[in-house]
């Protein structure tokens, strides 16, 4: 199954484009300071994985895959991400918008997307400095539309991770501007802070965060999600809003990494291929959690989406299909990587489990 074309991925034919355009982004993971991390949940990755995938449907592995340390990479790489968010939004003047961008920004998180921005630097040669002005980014620009999508004119939320959303703390106009002031420093943080990588990548890497979140983009799925409250949405159509909402800022933090590592055209569009896979996996897994799963254990409020008769991959396939949706996405993930050095893929394979069998 391709994930190239969103528009043909159940029936084979478009879908009609109408003006209808979504609702915006990622809800994350919940964590109450940006030092503090709750991943008792990605140590029964491998565990889980093991019961829902039986053998001959696994990606074969070698032993370096499988004995990676998932958990300890996960905790390291999260830690070195948030003492270099900490550091590029100190708190000075005017102290009220940056108070609201770091209250947002360090909140905890389990850092996925900075993290696959790293991973996917390193899987294609390069270091990891060179990759973290990018995936700080992305976590900035992931931040700003977790604050605007927490608005009352949005999904209207009171807590994100755990804890009273940024509007509820610091007003709504607060909120917007923060967001605001939060996006447009995501760019300048790659221009000026990017060392060791040359002009045309740095350039190349720009375009293509700003094409990731536009209006072909997240604000794609936003929009799109937004005009389609109250009308039928069919499978081509939802998998339009995540592919955009969702799936797109995912997909730009791999191909970020990748462009920053000095990977080849053909490497990139691969793990364009596989950042595709995985960003659709996360949202089917979200609309599962959103309904087997309690407030207290998502650290938002969970069953929104059935309060409010949103529609999500659950009230159109069913637990258990959706499910098994979410493992063949899983598995064409892994595939991408099948041609990369085992031993350097082994972390994004590790994430494709960890979002596929994530537990908030």
């Amino acid at each position: 199954m391709s994930l190239l074309n969103p528009t043909t991925l159940f029936h084979g034919t478009p879908m009609t484009r109408s003006p209808i355009f979504l609702k915006l982004t990622r809800k994350s993971q919940p964590g109450p300071s940006f030092s503090a991390y709750s991943f008792s949940s990605i140590s029964a990755v491998l565990t889980k994985e093991q019961q829902a995938n039986p053998p001959e449907n696994k990606v074969k592995e070698t032993h370096s895959v499988a004995s990676f340390d998932f958990k300890t990479y996960m905790v390291e790489k999260a830690n070195k991400v948030n003492h270099a968010l900490d550091e590029a939004i100190p708190l000075k003047e005017p102290l009220k918008i940056h108070e609201s961008m770091r209250y947002s920004l360090l909140a905890g998180g389990k850092r996925i997307r900075p993290v696959l921005c790293i991973a996917a630097c390193e899987l294609v040669g390069g270091d990891e400095s060179a990759a973290m002005p990018a995936a700080c980014a992305v976590e900035m620009i992931h931040t700003m539309s977790l604050m605007h999508d927490d608005l009352p004119c949005m999904d209207n939320d009171d807590f994100r991770r755990g804890k009273p959303t940024n509007h509820m703390v610091y007003g709504e106009e607060i909120a917007v501007l923060g967001g605001d002031a939060l996006l447009s420093f995501a760019f300048e943080h790659v221009a000026t802070a990017t060392k060791g990588v040359s002009s045309e990548r740095i350039l190349r890497t720009i375009g293509e965060l700003a094409k990731c979140i536009g209006s072909e983009g997240l604000v794609a799925g936003q929009v799109v999600d937004i005009c389609s409250e109250g009308t039928d949405v069919g499978l081509d159509q939802l998998e339009y809003i995540h592919l955009h909402k969702t799936a797109a800022l995912l997909e730009g933090s791999v191909v970020l990494g990748a462009i920053m590592g000095g990977g080849s055209d053909l490497e990139i569009e691969k793990l364009r291929k596989f950042a595709r896979s995985i960003g659709l996996l996360f949202q089917v897994v979200d609309d599962i959690l959103d309904v087997t799963k309690s407030s207290e254990e998502l650290g938002k409020t969970a069953g929104k989406d059935l309060v409010s008769d949103k529609t999500t991959y659950p009230k159109l396939l069913g637990i258990e299909k959706s499910r098994e949706f979410a493992e063949k996405l899983n598995k064409e993930a892994q595939e991408q990587l099948s041609e990369f050095d085992h031993r350097k893929a082994a972390p994004l394979i590790a994430l494709s489990k960890y979002i596929a069998y994530r537990q908030n």
